[in-house]
Formats: structure tokens, sequence, C-alpha cells
């Protein structure tokens, strides 16, 4: 591959309009593109609707010499893309993932089973004994870490523990919700924890329509802190991470790699609770 194009690139396989929606990876090419600018560097994001179109992005982007390094996201059980960026020698760094380490590449982990460990051990200290949860697509490997975090904490607190599977959309979010708390059998959860701040906003919306009080008749809880949870009414507790700052770690995992050669992993500071008004204590 040719080097000296000064590029960075990002491919996001998600619809275009949820960029607009969600603050999350705003935030992190933000932070990204802060610390690339002030090594001369620029980030040069592509949006498609798949891993096959990404995958055919960064085949023209290696034939073509367009870029020094990529920076992969979502990644997925024996994900492919990894393989065809090792094929094509493009310098990769991943962010998330489900381990510490990742042969070849380097990396920028998450705890996500700690966080959601937190998340689900507040919920029932504060009384909730069935718990639920909106999760991301399943086939992320950070939504599999969580889920069975979910699960194995809420077993191991003697909660119950139910789960709907999102997309991160509105849609996905309202309809997840209405299937958790529209049971009308008694065993709705008390308290909902969401993969992201718009399916909890969704929700909170929801709660409404169905004549329930946050939190007086049901807890929610966002992951990603946002503008969007500060602003809803009530305001929403979350399971808050400095993506910005993330996306400054992950520019300067790209800078050491591309200087040394040498991948190396590095820890994103563990996601921290903010509570506000959307979760209390469950009324028995």
């Amino acid at each position: 591959m040719t080097q000296g194009s000064d590029a960075i690139g990002l491919v996001l396989a998600r619809p275009a309009r949820m960029l607009g929606l969600e603050p999350f990876f705003m935030e992190l090419i933000g932070g990204i593109e802060e610390r690339l600018s002030t090594d001369g560097r620029s980030l040069l994001l592509h949006v498609v609707p798949d891993h096959d179109a990404e995958i055919r992005a960064y085949r023209r982007w290696g034939e073509g010499g367009l870029v020094d390094a990529v920076v992969l996201v979502n990644i997925v059980q024996a994900d492919p893309r990894l393989t065809v960026l090792r094929e094509l020698a493009i310098p990769t760094v991943v962010v998330g993932g489900p381990d510490r380490a990742l042969e070849g590449v380097a990396h920028v982990w998450i705890d996500n089973g700690q966080a959601m460990r937190d998340a689900v051990g507040y919920l029932v200290g504060l009384g909730h004994t069935t718990v639920g949860r909106v999760s991301g697509p399943a086939t992320l490997t950070h939504t599999q870490v969580r889920t069975a975090a979910f699960l194995e904490e809420c077993e191991s607190l003697g909660a119950r523990a139910v789960v709907v599977e999102g997309d991160y959309g509105e849609e996905s979010g309202t309809r997840a919700t209405r299937a958790l708390l529209g049971r009308g059998n008694g065993n709705a959860p008390s308290a909902i924890v969401y993969d992201n701040d718009v399916m909890a906003v969704a929700g909170l919306g929801v709660a409404h329509e169905l004549g329930l009080g946050v939190p007086k008749d049901v807890s929610l809880l966002a992951w990603d802190d946002s503008a969007l949870c500060r602003l809803a009414h009530p305001p929403l507790s979350a399971m808050s991470l400095d993506v910005h700052a993330m996306g400054v770690q992950v520019a300067d995992s790209v800078l050491n790699l591309l200087a040394s050669g040498h991948p190396t992993a590095s820890t994103a500071p563990l996601p921290r609770l903010v509570a506000r008004g959307s979760t209390a204590r469950r009324l028995r």
C-alpha cells in the first residue's frame, strides 16, 4: 500500500439518517478529528448500508492507497472485515470488541461486562426484582458481552431478567418497550436498561403513553449519556462514557500505530453510572 495519504478511514455500516439521531458516533468522530488534526491528518468518513459494502470500500482504499490506517467499529464474531484488512495490510485500530487483545491490530477496549454488572447492581439495589434490557443488534460482540453480563448478574442477585433486541433506532426502542411493558400480566419489569440513549428516550415516551409514571412505576436507565438524556423529562439516568475523550484515545492509538508499526491495546475509562430522575427505589 502506498503510504502518505494523511487520511484515516472510518466506515459506518448503518442508515445515514441515524447519524443525525444518535450522538455516539458524532462525538466519537469529533474526538478522533480533534487529535488527528494536531498531526496534520484528517478522517475520511464513509457511510454504507452493510458490511459487504464496507469491505468493498476497504478494497478500494487499499488498492488506491487512499488511507494510511482504518478505525474499525461494531465488531461481530469471526469478523470478515478483520481478515480483509489484514490481507490489504492496512493498519487497523479496533474500537470495542469482546476481548482486551485482538491479534494483529491495535485495540481500544471497553469493559462492557463490568459496566453492565454495575448497572444491574444499581437497579436491583433499588429493589427491582424484574429487570428488562433493550439491547442493540445481537450480532455485535459488545451486545453479546453486555447481554451475558446482564443475565449472569440478574441471576446472581436473584432478579428476573427479560431481554428484547433493538437496533439503536427510535422505532425499535418503542417496539421493544411496548413488548416489555404492555404485557398486562403482572410480570412486566419495573426497571429497564437500554443499549443507547435514542431507544431510552423512545421508551420514556412509551411509558407516558401507557400511563406509567417514571420512575414511580418503572425506572429507565440509558447507555451512552448525551444531551438527549439530560433534556428528557424526567432526565434519564445513564451509564456515562466520555465518548469524545474515547475518540481522542482512538486517534492516539492510530498515531502510535503509524509511528511505531506495532499494534498495542489500551482500555477506555469504565462507563460510570449517573443517577437522575428516571430511576428510583421500587415502591412495594
